[in-house]
């Protein structure tokens, strides 16, 4: 599934996954107004990657097939010591 990946200009290390083929004003208007002008990190073909470093690539995939799309938050400090350790 290809997709394009948005950064938030209000919210730092914040990124929307959204199907290739949609358009950012087809978001729910709440997360529309939340996310601000989006700034286009580039586009994926999630069905060539097995992994993305911060997310479970199922479930960014489920996500984008049922809700249009998926919203990746910052990781948490609990999380970044993970990833550090090579745990995650």
């Amino acid at each position: 599934m290809m997709c394009s990946i948005y950064k938030s200009a209000k919210k730092p290390d914040t990124y929307l996954y959204i199907p290739y083929d949609s358009k950012f004003e087809d978001l729910p208007e709440g997360l529309i107004q939340v996310w601000g002008t989006p700034e286009l990190v580039m586009h994926l073909d999630l069905a060539k990657r097995e992994t993305l470093a911060l997310c479970d690539i199922q479930e960014v995939t489920q996500k984008l097939e049922e809700e249009g799309y998926f919203l990746q938050m910052p990781p948490s400090e609990e999380e970044i010591a993970l990833l550090i350790a090579g745990k995650k």
